[in-house]
């Protein structure tokens, strides 16, 4: 078992990565009252199953898979079944999945009369090196991601491996991606480790490495007020194409972070990326992926704060015009 803590005083809390922990969750997590489980259609039931058998009171509900369950009305959904099934602010939100349902859970569970404990079980390479701890939620709006959203830290996260056996290739592919991502900006020996080659036998540490990189960043800067842009590396451009094409998230990330690296570092991710089967271009309409990219948050007042990488396990954060992103953006896709 591995066990970290995000310290971030009062609301610092503890990540568990320990294998067959999902059969042992009451003892980890306080299922001891009322919990809305919110899984999707993509995610074995039998995890979300696994958790409710273990809660006093629970409601389970499954979402469609995919981002369009990050909406509004979906959130709507949720915190009416909560209120009508009289949650109170003792009660708790707990999220079995993926990064769409840690993300949509998460920020119900800051809605919901101003914040309720909120517990995450990532069951997605994705979401167990990155997105289920640092506290961001949010849905979508009129097409951008993320954009109505709170900072709500959840009060443990609980990561079983064992999990992931069901994933698909390219489902494991995707999430390998943010954690390329983590060594490259933070951490050579991870990156070099890729490098290397990574198996089934090294998911574990892989996982374990990329949550101290996220754990260190967030313990800095909570509210990404500097240091946590790094996090952002690859995603500028990622969400970019993230809005105009089919690809999951990780391999936008991938996409995103080739022209954002110095051409050494780039020479060394490529074959990475390809060993890992992520793509390293794509057919899009760049100037469709540019349009995307000026709605994106990090854009300031004719800014864009960008992170680049000049040598593995070391990155900038630069302020640059937005103009100056089409020709990388040319780069990664073409029609």
């Amino acid at each position: 078992m591995t066990a970290l803590t995000v310290d971030l005083g009062a609301r610092s809390y503890d990540v568990i990565l320990e294998r067959e922990s999902l059969a042992s969750a009451g003892e980890k997590l306080d299922l001891d009252r009322r919990v809305l489980i919110v899984t999707d259609a993509g995610v074995p039931a039998e995890y979300a199953a696994a958790v409710a058998a273990q809660c006093r009171a629970p409601l389970l509900r499954c979402v469609p898979q995919g981002e369009g369950s990050k909406s509004l009305s979906v959130l709507e959904t949720l915190l009416t079944d909560m209120l009508r099934a009289g949650f109170t602010r003792g009660d708790c939100v707990c999220a079995v999945g993926g990064g769409v349902v840690g993300d949509l859970a998460g920020f119900a569970a800051a809605c919901y009369m101003r914040g309720v404990d909120f517990y995450n079980v990532p069951t997605t390479v994705l979401a167990q090196v990155d997105s289920s701890i640092g506290g961001k939620t949010a849905v979508n709006l009129g097409g951008v991601k993320n954009i109505v959203g709170a900072f709500w830290q959840p009060r443990r996260v609980l990561i079983d491996p064992d999990t992931l056996q069901t994933l698909s290739p390219r489902l494991r592919a995707e999430g390998l991606a943010e954690a390329v991502k983590a060594g490259l900006i933070a951490d050579a020996s991870l990156f070099e480790r890729f490098e290397a080659g990574v198996g089934e036998a090294d998911l574990e540490d892989v996982i374990g490495k990329a949550l101290r990189v996220k754990k260190t960043v967030v313990e800095a800067d909570e509210h990404e007020g500097g240091l946590r842009k790094i996090l952002n590396f690859g995603h500028t451009i990622g969400h970019g194409i993230e809005s105009v094409t089919g690809l999951l998230h990780g391999e936008c990330v991938a996409l995103g972070m080739l022209p954002m690296c110095s051409r050494p570092v780039r020479a060394r991710l490529l074959p990475v990326l390809e060993k890992l089967g992520l793509p390293t271009r794509v057919q899009a309409d760049p100037e469709a992926v540019y349009a995307a990219l000026l709605h994106d948050k990090k854009m300031g007042a004719g800014t864009v704060s960008a992170v680049f990488v000049d040598e593995p396990g070391r990155c900038a954060v630069r302020e640059v015009p937005p103009e100056s992103l089409r020709p990388l953006i040319r780069e990664v896709a073409a029609p």
